[in-house]
């Protein structure tokens, strides 16, 4: 029976760890993410593995996917030991604690070194084909999800004039069509600095990629702007130019229609972000997410300055100036 793919009855953990060979092995739970997933280290005699608990979402099915498609392409996805996909179980490889933002945040001088093994990472992925049966991120699917952004509103702020809904729609998909035409990559969405561990490995395989279930096919530009507009953390702005002119030079895009839709995605996800942050604090009580809120804002703002977003600006300047 293939150890990934374990069908039958409910198990608990447990018994899924038994099955698995891990029975003995000393639980340590590791801080989550701002979905509903649990992970818990597991050492047992020298070796180590993380467990995955996941909702019945078919995130883990997924996960195992993308994880296969990325390691037949020559990136650093963690290896599946055991799996019952049906019930959001995973063992999967370990691949320690240095992640990027730790590392850079205690020795700002490895920032670039990091940055720019992330970068290339991405320029990897623009060199192959997009992995097949991938739902595609395209304008009308940007527009929909930046929408969360008027459910949801951040404490001590109105919560954005509904009227403004459906221009603001269309005014993203319309700076959207010319970039839905062009070459989409594999896009593992949450491309940051706390999703990426530096391993001891050489190349491309020192970064090990996670959390990357909910990829898409999409513009090359989003997972730069993921990486580089980070939500979480303050990107020094000359790694964020130098990585961007990286970018454009190894993949050959036109600078100018790069930056266009570099500042378009930047702004569709600071929208998004900021409704899922205001739903996490509202909802499920995760106030620390408000902290990022102001840097998310920032990015927002400095991407509604590109000329090709001018109509979307418009739209939104009503909002900025209720909440400034």
């Amino acid at each position: 029976m293939d150890p990934e793919n374990r069908r039958g009855g409910p198990v608990t953990p447990t018994e899924f760890l038994t099955i698995a060979g891990w029975q003995n092995a000393a639980r340590t739970p590791m801080t989550g993410d701002a979905s509903a997933r649990h992970y818990a280290r597991l050492t047992d005699h020298g070796r180590s593995a993380i467990l995955m608990q996941a909702p019945d979402d078919g995130s883990t099915p997924a996960f195992q996917k993308i994880a296969r498609y990325l390691r037949l392409n020559g990136l650093a996805a963690p290896t599946i030991y055991a799996g019952q996909p049906d019930q959001g179980l995973l063992l999967i490889q370990d691949f320690g604690d240095q992640r990027f933002a730790d590392i850079a945040d205690a020795d700002p001088t490895a920032a670039p070194r990091l940055y720019q093994l992330a970068t290339d990472v991405l320029i990897h992925l623009s060199r192959i084909p997009a992995m097949a049966g991938l739902p595609v991120y395209d304008g009308k699917t940007m527009a929909d999800q930046a929408m969360l952004f008027f459910d949801w509103a951040l404490p001590d702020q109105p919560l954005p004039d509904p009227a403004l809904k459906e221009p603001l729609r269309q005014a993203l998909i319309t700076a959207a069509r010319p970039f839905d035409r062009q070459q989409r990559v594999t896009m593992l969405r949450d491309y940051h600095a706390e999703n990426l561990m530096l391993r001891s490995e050489t190349g491309l395989a020192a970064a090990g990629l996670l959390d990357f279930q909910d990829a898409m096919q999409a513009h090359p530009a989003y997972d730069l702007v993921s990486l580089l507009q980070d939500a979480r953390r303050d990107v020094d702005p000359q790694i964020e130019q130098d990585m961007t002119f990286r970018y454009m030079a190894e993949t050959d895009h036109d600078s100018t229609d790069f930056y266009a839709a570099y500042a378009l995605y930047g702004t569709a996800r600071a929208l998004r972000i900021l409704g899922i942050f205001a739903r996490l604090n509202a909802r499920d009580g995760k106030a620390r997410y408000l902290a990022f809120a102001p840097r998310v804002r920032a990015n927002l703002e400095r991407n509604l300055q590109h000329p090709h977003l001018s109509d979307i600006a418009r739209v939104l300047t009503p909002w900025l100036e209720a909440t400034a």
